[in-house]
């Protein structure tokens, strides 16, 4: 998926929910993420065209909160608990994911598999 600054951003989307787990005073997601738009986006594996300069989903922890909501490596993060996450920083990213006061975490991501899947049946 490209993206023209400026211009609409189409993607197929997928929900998931990710119920955070408490472990003492954390609050545990179970992924990380890398990119932002401080960040250098030739470094990102997951972006096909290299100027991309999303949020994506560089690790999910084998067993929690994350991979058991269907999160998974390479997914872009499009919105978290309804806001915007196409133009921000990493460090913005990253409160928006650990606020204290939301023990759940709903997202809105594309992958690739997605797209890929939507673009073949549209041809078919």
């Amino acid at each position: 998926m490209s993206y023209v600054p400026g211009q609409p951003v189409t993607a197929v989307v997928q929900r998931i929910e990710i119920h955070k787990l408490r472990q003492g005073d954390n609050l545990i997601l179970g992924f990380s993420i890398g990119g932002g738009i401080d960040q250098d986006p030739t470094q990102n594996p997951f972006s096909e065209d290299k100027t991309d300069k999303g949020i994506y989903v560089t690790r999910v922890t084998e067993g929690g909160p994350a991979e058991v909501a269907g999160l998974q490596i390479g997914d872009k993060i499009m919105q978290v608990n309804g806001w915007d996450m196409t133009m921000v920083t990493h460090d913005q990213a990253r409160k928006r994911l650990t606020k204290r006061n939301e023990e759940v975490v709903r997202l809105l991501v594309t992958r690739q598999s997605l797209q890929k899947a939507v673009q073949q049946s549209l041809m078919a």
